[in-house]
């Protein structure tokens, strides 16, 4: 799985976060963001009915698309998430319960973290990558912290086309949430958004 994950990657370092996604949306934003060129899709279980919702997107993207989930915050929600086919777990913190059950499901995990000390304890349980949550500091801090921790990095909250293509000097890639997808917003917004959020990660 880690090789199909960077695969993915290779075409387009972004990963778009659907937080409130529904499912009647799903084909659309999907293929909005598919047509844009961006092939990893998170969805964060704080998304009403999120399981199903993955489990949607999953029979949706199948051979196109990655589905994973985002906001996982228990080895039960681990194991619900692949149980609806998802590939991916990102937390917004560092638990290694969380961590060690995705391994043990055969999935890849992407854990939260803010410190140094977070990120080693997430990678000696065994995670992929590592998610800089929020990245509220910036390019620079996540170069400090790449002095020591040699392990791919993702930069979430706060990144737009504004910062991307500085985050993509530091980082293996970013999350990319409200500035991309958020409720109420039209398939023409999201597919705008989206070339110009990949535009920027290419530049």
């Amino acid at each position: 799985m880690k090789e199909i994950f960077e695969a993915n990657l290779q075409k387009c370092p972004l990963i778009a976060i659907l937080r409130g996604i529904t499912i009647a949306e799903i084909p659309a934003v999907c293929d909005a963001l598919l047509k844009a060129g961006i092939t990893i899709l998170e969805i964060p279980l704080n998304t009403p009915d999120a399981f199903n919702c993955i489990a949607a997107a999953v029979k949706h993207c199948t051979g196109k698309q990655l589905v994973g989930a985002g906001t996982v915050l228990t080895p039960a929600d681990v194991r619900a998430v692949k149980a609806a086919g998802g590939t991916f777990i990102i937390s917004p913190n560092t638990d290694v319960a969380v961590i060690r059950e995705t391994k043990a499901c055969g999935m890849i995990s992407m854990p939260g973290f803010f410190t140094a000390s977070e990120g080693f304890t997430a990678l000696q349980a065994g995670a992929d990558y590592l998610k800089l949550f929020p990245a509220v500091l910036g390019p620079g801090y996540v170069k400090d912290l790449k002095a020591v921790i040699k392990a791919p990095i993702f930069a979430v909250g706060g990144v737009n086309t504004q910062n991307l293509a500085d985050f993509l000097k530091v980082c293996a890639g970013a999350g990319i949430g409200s500035a991309l997808y958020k409720p109420g917003k039209s398939i023409a917004e999201i597919s705008g958004a989206a070339k110009a959020l990949v535009q920027a990660a290419q530049a």
